[in-house]
């Protein structure tokens, strides 16, 4: 039994890490994570819930995530279901629109993004 629980994994359950992620639906919340990226690092995840990239980039990112509520907020944008918020981020950030894809904001600007796998790849330990 040892070895094919070597070969297959255990059958039982992981336990799920859950982020603090905070829902970008409205676009009136881009001033205020501008606003409040002032004091904090404000970080966009935009993900479509269709694509298995995007799905197994933000397992990887969840799984990887270090950062608490106090050094940064986290957004998570479903980019399929607000559309018009996705179109505002890149206008408002001047950065194009990529899925799934990362934003680092402070101080009002976009200081570092990335997409597909080069998200986990982002050192998000310095941002604090």
């Amino acid at each position: 039994m040892g070895f094919l629980k070597n070969i297959f994994g255990s059958s039982e359950p992981k336990e799920e890490k859950i982020l603090p992620w905070i829902a970008l639906n409205q676009v009136t919340q881009l001033a205020e994570i501008t606003k409040n990226s002032h004091s904090k690092p404000q970080l966009i995840f935009k993900h479509s819930t269709r694509c298995g990239i995007s799905r197994m980039v933000m397992r990887q990112f969840v799984s990887d995530y270090e950062l608490t509520e106090t050094e940064a907020d986290l957004y998570y944008l479903d980019l399929l279901n607000y559309r018009e918020v996705s179109n505002e981020v890149g206008y408002t950030f001047q950065v194009m629109h990529e899925s799934p894809q990362l934003l680092v904001i402070k101080n009002g600007v976009v200081v570092a993004h990335a997409s597909h796998g080069a998200i986990n790849d982002l050192d998000l330990s310095t941002l604090s």
